[in-house]
């Protein structure tokens, strides 16, 4: 005698074959993705290697290594890439600790928009190195002046893109949390939230990288350690495989902290549709 399923197992059946068909389609996509990148590596080293043959005052891979050994040996590596990966987590965690909440508060509500939004533009466009000689004024030259630029050059990416994830949300959303009878309480936790979430870490991505982009010159302040300072040093006394080592450095841990981002990204916006 022949059973028929329940529908509601028969249901089941196919979202898990369903599950099972995207996962499967996934990984051969991700194969690709990891070849590609790899021989991507492998030739733009190999197109280095080439060009300090050639007679390009570079040095070649195995002198940026054996360099970067020297360096991990005697321990100098290792506090530079503390120092100034302290700084950098520093100031960039207080850029978007206080742009967040500055942008939702400019989206929200426009009296606040209309009452800071000019102060944001006009000096989003002065360049955080720009404000070197004033911070040196007024922090001294410790640690505090480092961290305010990383700390502005995070803050005024971050805050315009969570500006723009709060205005950009879909109005059929609110109004339809209107009609339901939520009040603006509940439609700003349960719906601009979410909504902007994937333009807040969008912008945590450029605040990141202009960060790192701000390390060196912000370890110009009296820095005595960092990777940026090490670089400076190299180059007064023509140390390129020492400046090369600190650019690897720099590019490999600004990559890594991308990369996790863009993890934290694909879990907190897994609502949406991907290419």
């Amino acid at each position: 005698m022949t059973t028929t399923a329940p529908p509601e197992t028969a249901t089941a059946t196919l979202a898990v074959a369903e599950r099972r068909k995207t996962r499967a389609g996934r990984r051969p996509g991700r194969t690709r993705t990891i070849l590609l990148s790899t021989v991507s590596i492998l030739l733009g080293i190999g197109i280095w290697w080439m060009l300090a043959l050639l007679g390009f005052r570079l040095p070649t891979p195995p002198e940026v290594a054996e360099r970067a050994w020297i360096l991990i040996a005697d321990g100098t590596l290792l506090a530079d890439l503390v120092a100034s990966l302290t700084r950098v987590l520093i100031g960039f965690a207080l850029g978007t600790a206080v742009a967040i909440p500055v942008g939702f508060l400019m989206g929200w509500y426009v009296t606040a928009r209309a009452l800071i939004e000019p102060w944001i533009q006009f000096f989003r466009t002065i360049p955080p190195l720009a404000i070197i000689p004033l911070a040196i004024v007024l922090l001294g030259i410790g640690e505090e002046p480092k961290i305010l630029v990383i700390f502005l050059a995070a803050f005024f990416a971050c805050v315009i893109s969570t500006f723009q994830g709060v205005v950009n949300v879909d109005r059929t959303l609110i109004n339809a949390a209107r009609v339901l009878g939520a009040k603006d309480g509940a439609i700003f936790l349960r719906v601009i939230v979410p909504a902007s979430v994937p333009f807040i870490l969008v912008g945590m991505r450029v605040g990141l990288g202009a960060s790192w982009a701000t390390l060196v010159a912000a370890e110009l302040i009296a820095a005595q350690q960092g990777l940026g300072y090490r670089m400076q040093q190299a180059q007064l006394y023509y140390q390129i495989d020492t400046i090369f080592v600190g650019l690897i450095v720099i590019g490999v841990l600004g990559l890594v902290m991308d990369r996790l981002l863009l993890l934290a990204e694909r879990k907190l916006t897994s609502w949406q549709e991907r290419r």
